[in-house]
């Protein structure tokens, strides 16, 4: 499995768990006892030596460094310095520990706070994640583009077409695709100078890899929106925007809760484009208000 870190400082307390939650799922079944008892308990494992840790988990301390490493921290001194800040941080109120699934039978007013809980947690983990670096790279391409083309099938489909709007209202040429053949053929149409966009929680659906990779071949900058960094989207991806999603659940799988990170992520890079264009977007975002104005008005009609 490949290793996150790569010289770079790691990252704070307070994305530590957002780290955990994102990488768990990809991790090998040892290395994801590791990182859920660091998240369970940040207090109790800060206080472990590494064979500690190994004993607690039922793994070795080999695991446990690996798990620090793909966590992105250079050794175990290093995480739990991270984890003693984590525990800090729960005790002093800012950061809640632990999320719960929503019963069966959970009464109607439970559900809804859990719910807004999980909608929180989500987003915090997902601005906390996200490499703002790769963000504003992927901003400057999408400003200057000739045309940018999204990929997304379900759940992410809808993302990818609310992006298309966003980008449209403000005067870029921008098409979202949820018809695999037809992504597939326009993709091969692109070149430099173009972008494309492939929107996949699971980072493994061929239907989106598929145009992002002929999209790549042909020399357009590729962007992916995913909530496995490595995943094998990212291996056709110039930049990557990783996502996080709420615990997931009998009633809400990840194809429901990734939604939330993805529009946030989204949002995040059409206000950027729309920043960088202001001088065309101002003027496009106005006539498109007029328009819905005058079409909904008495006169329009």
């Amino acid at each position: 499995m490949k290793e996150i870190f790569n010289g770079e400082a790691p990252p704070a307390p307070a994305a530590l768990a957002a780290k955990v939650r994102t990488l768990s799922p990809s991790m090998t079944r040892s290395m994801q006892r590791v990182a859920e008892a660091v998240a369970d308990d940040p207090a109790g494992c800060a206080a472990l030596t590494v064979t500690g840790l190994a004993e607690l988990t039922g793994t070795s301390e080999a695991t446990v460094v690996r798990t620090a490493r793909l966590l992105g921290y250079p050794g175990y001194r290093d995480l739990r310095l991270a984890l003693a800040g984590l525990a800090a941080h729960q005790q002093s109120g800012r950061a809640p520990a632990l999320t719960t699934d929503i019963a069966v039978d959970d009464p109607i007013g439970d559900v809804v706070a859990k719910l807004a809980y999980d909608e929180q947690q989500t987003l915090a983990d997902t601005a906390a994640g996200l490499d703002t670096v790769q963000l504003g790279a992927a901003v400057a391409a999408a400003s200057t583009a000739r045309r940018i083309d999204i990929y997304g099938v379900g759940a992410s489909s809808l993302v990818g077409m609310d992006l298309a709007q966003k980008l449209l209202r403000i005067g870029l040429i921008a098409h979202a695709h949820t018809d695999p053949h037809l992504a597939v053929t326009n993709a091969v149409q692109l070149r430099s100078g173009d972008v494309a966009i492939a929107i996949t929680h699971s980072g493994s659906t061929g239907d989106v890899i598929e145009p992002l990779r002929a999209a790549f071949d042909r020399g357009a900058t590729t962007v992916a929106i995913t909530g496995r960094p490595d995943g094998p989207v990212t291996q056709y991806a110039d930049h990557v925007l990783t996502t996080s999603t709420a615990r997931e659940s009998e009633l809400r799988p990840a194809a429901m809760s990734s939604r939330t990170s993805q529009l946030l992520v989204v949002d995040c890079l059409f206000i950027g484009v729309a920043q960088r264009t202001y001088e065309t977007a101002a003027p496009a975002l106005a006539a498109s208000y007029e328009a819905l104005a005058h079409r909904h008005s008495p006169r329009g009609r």
